[in-house]
């Protein structure tokens, strides 16, 4: 490998669920465009753990640390503290890549992306989906011909999910969590992308319990041309995670389910999975390499996948709009 061939020096700040996914997908991967040059978390708890599990991560004291040591800045903690540790790194002359929310204030947030340029992007994976890519294919093939309708349904058994634990604190608060932040925002992105801009939004939130975040949303918007109806629920289904993103136009219907899963509707009105689909768990590192070698070519100065700063933006305007009705 030639110095120009170099894997890129991504320095990680927040050692949760998100950050170690990501080292986790770079694990064994000798490939890879991208290395870890430095971890670091306010909480030595969790710098600690993530250690443990990848002792080979460098450990440092701060987020400054991780900036000297890194040409792109990988931002994967709580939603209010992205945009100071974004500022930072673009200041030093990095890229960034930040987890979503850009923010949780929306003014912070278009001043941000209007000065950042093309500096920098968000981490919605559905952007190198193998399961988004064969949506991708079916629409350009006319599997769904006009598109005439959209319909996203998400459903969780208990808000945070099992999984999401130890980051219960914020993410069940009104302030910076919630369903709609962390994952309808996702299924937004994915309209957005594959139907065009959104705008339109009516409907309801309910935050039934004082200073947790909602537990139900019924929304309608429209992407592009497309009537949009969207549901979110806490409670009712057993499943700790459900949801469905379902695209129907004059010559046919398809879907994504359960985050990754390609379905085509069939004759008889049953969804058909594509022949190559695998699970969120199999798919998740795929799509995370993916995402990781858009960040080399971002960081290049190249043409890359990912969602820009204005998608984000465009996104997290109808999420605060919706968690406002």
């Amino acid at each position: 490998m030639t110095t120009t061939d170099a894997p890129l020096a991504l320095g990680i700040i927040g050692a949760g669920i998100m950050g170690e996914r990501l080292i986790a997908a770079l694990h064994g991967a000798p490939d890879s465009p991208v290395r870890v040059a430095a971890l670091w978390d306010p909480s030595p708890e969790a710098l600690a753990r993530v250690g443990a599990a990848f002792p080979a991560v460098p450990r440092v004291a701060d987020a400054a640390a991780v900036v000297a040591a890194s040409a792109c800045v990988y931002v994967a903690s709580p939603p209010a503290s992205h945009l100071g540790y974004a500022r930072a790194a673009l200041a030093a002359g990095r890229t960034v890549f930040c987890e979503k929310p850009l923010a949780v204030d929306l003014a912070e947030a278009r001043a941000f992306v209007a000065s950042a340029g093309a500096a920098g992007a968000v981490n919605f994976p559905f952007a190198s989906s193998p399961g988004v890519a064969a949506l991708q294919r079916w629409i350009a093939d006319g599997a769904v011909g006009t598109p005439r309708r959209l319909t996203i349904a998400v459903a969780f058994a208990r808000w945070p999910r099992p999984w999401q634990a130890d980051a219960a604190r914020w993410l069940d608060a009104r302030a910076e969590g919630g369903f709609t932040r962390e994952v309808v925002s996702h299924f937004l992105f994915l309209s957005h992308r594959l139907c065009g801009p959104l705008h339109g939004l009516a409907g309801t939130v309910s935050f039934p319990e004082p200073g947790r975040s909602e537990r139900a949303i019924d929304v309608t918007l429209t992407a592009g041309d497309v009537p949009v109806t969207l549901t979110g629920r806490v409670g009712g289904v057993a499943e700790d995670d459900r949801n469905t993103w379902t695209l129907e136009g004059d010559a046919g219907a398809i879907r994504l389910r359960d985050w990754a899963i390609a379905e085509r509707r069939a004759p008889d009105g049953t969804f058909i999975p594509a022949p190559d689909a695998l699970p969120n768990a199999e798919v998740r590192p795929i799509a995370l390499r993916r995402q990781l070698d858009g960040v080399a070519r971002m960081t290049r100065g190249e043409p890359h996948h990912l969602a820009t700063l204005a998608e984000a933006l465009a996104v997290q305007e109808v999420v605060e709009g919706i968690l406002a009705l």
